[in-house]
């Protein structure tokens, strides 16, 4: 592991991350919790939030994460929700939100009397006979973690997930995702999430590699180039972000150094689509050798899970040599079921289903998985997880999409399908992913049931807006006429793309970015979609007429 130092970066190894988890063990013991209890952590990424983690896994306790971006109500929610007996907060700021919750202890993660500054003077340790005999008593089927969904829909719940289901992913996995004892994965997801804290934190581990935890999201450009990762779990929105900046740092070179980008991006993309690219090479290695110093220079590949991949984003980073792998999964799935190995990836799915995961489509189209890698149930929700899982144990995702027998595809949420006026089913996820696709617009939501075609609200990307109009400072983007021009330009384009009745007939641009805290986006960045229409429903209203 390398933990962020006062200058640098700081390694522990793996005899000593034992003799660490031993400690903080002996700290988290001491707090009073047993085994079966539930001890919630509310932090930021640090290093001393996987110690955390990984004691209490020694001990049978029950770890629930909270994202660190969901404000003080929901944290509360969930608190109370699933019965924590301690709550370890990263800060102050965290440990406000849940001040005051009756029966609910709260110890601080860093600082003076704190878990890790107990865990460093070795209080409270445990004889290590009693604590390695107490690690054997726990079983696999016992609870290893309940993880809160995302809560896209309503309430987050609270999937309970088996120590069987990660024990079984980690025998499976490699065989789709090829990884070993010498790859450095860089940490840099929120930990609270299934993906980051399954294929980020105990992957590495189970397999003996490394693991670099990026000292914050404002130094990460930095800690990429200095880690040297081989493995980076993503989301699309960071990769989109970062080839953006790449595209607009490239947009003000000059000259050869401009011509030299704009060929090697030609020439990569040819390239990554199989066709004849004669300059590639001389290209790869003048310009995409420089792209790929920006991520340390090692990477063998990234690693997409959370949401869809834009085919322009994957375009992009293969055009130098940088491969994207995407994979399929939910909390209730622990994380990925369904990946693209790196040797066989199929654009456009989300690759092979993993070894020891049974995968069928219904009738309907509803993907449904079945297996260890499947959740026990939502944790006081008998009803929501007899919704969820049928009486042949099938977990029913939610997620519409088409399976050749190797190959998973995803095509769009049950529950978003739009069923407009005329009787035409519409699947609005792959129209928004068009919409994004474009240089000017940072997020669509597309709608329509009930009506006559297909309407959308676009939130601009104004910095690239701004910079394309030669204007600063716009106020209001959706009375600005050049702003409205720019924006139905774009749409007009990609509805040249789409069937008849899928095209946006109207749309209305927002001046306000959606955001966690203003409630439009869960704490994973994907949008809710109810809040969005009540929100906006006076706008939705006026494009229907």
């Amino acid at each position: 592991m390398l933990a962020p130092g006062k200058k640098e970066f700081e390694t522990i190894s793996y005899s000593q991350l034992y003799e660490k988890v031993h400690a903080y063990a002996g700290v988290v013991k001491s707090l009073g919790v047993v085994r079966g209890d539930k001890l919630v952590i509310l932090s930021e990424n640090c290093v001393e939030w996987a110690l955390t983690d990984w004691a209490c896994q020694t001990l049978g306790v029950i770890v629930v994460p909270i994202y660190p971006t969901l404000p003080a109500d929901q944290a509360a929610y969930i608190v109370k929700d699933c019965e924590a007996k301690i709550v370890v907060a990263g800060d102050e700021s965290q440990k406000k939100k849940i001040d005051g919750i009756e029966g609910v202890e709260v110890a601080m993660l860093r600082g003076a009397g704190s878990i890790s500054e107990l865990a460093a003077s070795k209080a409270n340790e445990i004889p290590k006979a009693e604590w390695e005999a107490g690690i054997d008593e726990v079983q696999l089927d016992d609870i290893a973690t309940i993880i809160y969904t995302s809560g896209t829909t309503g309430l987050p719940k609270g999937a309970m997930l088996a120590h069987r289901g990660f024990i079984m992913l980690f025998g499976s996995i490699r065989q789709n995702i090829p990884v070993d004892e010498n790859d450095r994965f860089l940490c840099f997801l929120p930990m609270s999430h299934v993906f980051e804290r399954t294929d980020g934190q105990y992957l590495p581990i189970s397999l003996g590699g490394s693991i670099v935890y990026a000292k914050s999201l404002m130094t990460l450009a930095k800690d990429m180039a200095n880690s040297k990762p081989t493995v980076m779990l993503v989301v699309p929105r960071f990769l989109e972000s970062t080839m953006d900046k790449i595209l607009d740092n490239a947009k003000k070179e000059k000259g050869i150094k401009k011509f030299l980008f704009d060929l090697a991006l030609s020439q990569g993309k040819k390239k990554f689509h199989g066709k004849f690219a004669p300059l590639f090479g001389l290209t790869n290695k003048v310009v995409g050798a420089k792209i790929r110093e920006k991520v340390g220079g090692r990477l063998r590949f990234f690693v997409a899970g959370g949401a869809a991949l834009p085919a322009h984003v994957a375009e992009f980073f293969g055009a130098f040599s940088l491969k994207i792998i995407q994979g399929y999964g939910l909390t209730e799935t622990y994380s990925g079921v369904c990946v693209n190995h790196p040797d066989r990836i199929r654009q456009n799915t989300v690759g092979e289903l993993i070894p020891g995961v049974e995968l069928k489509i219904a009738e309907d189209g509803e993907i449904l998985f079945r297996g260890a890698a499947r959740m026990v149930g939502y944790y006081k929700l008998p009803e929501e997880t007899a919704k969820a899982i049928d009486a042949d144990g099938w977990f029913h995702t939610g997620d519409i999409g088409e399976f050749d027998g190797k190959y998973l595809k995803i095509t769009d949420r049950k529950k978003d399908l739009l069923v407009l006026g005329n009787g035409k089913n519409v699947a609005p996820q792959p129209i928004e992913n068009k919409l994004r696709s474009s240089h000017f617009i940072q997020e669509a939501v597309v709608l329509g049931d009930g009506m006559e075609y297909c309407i959308a609200l676009i939130v601009p990307n104004m910095e690239t807006v701004a910079d394309k109009l030669g204007k600063k400072d716009i106020a209001k983007p959706s009375e600005d006429p050049d702003v409205k021009a720019l924006i139905k330009s774009e749409i007009d384009q990609i509805n040249k793309t789409l069937a008849n009745f899928e095209m946006v007939k109207k749309h209305s641009i927002l001046d306000k970015a959606f955001s966690i805290d203003s409630g439009e986006l869960t704490p994973t960045l994907k949008v809710k979609r109810k809040v969005v229409k009540e929100k906006y429903q006076s706008l939705i209203d006026a494009m229907r007429n």
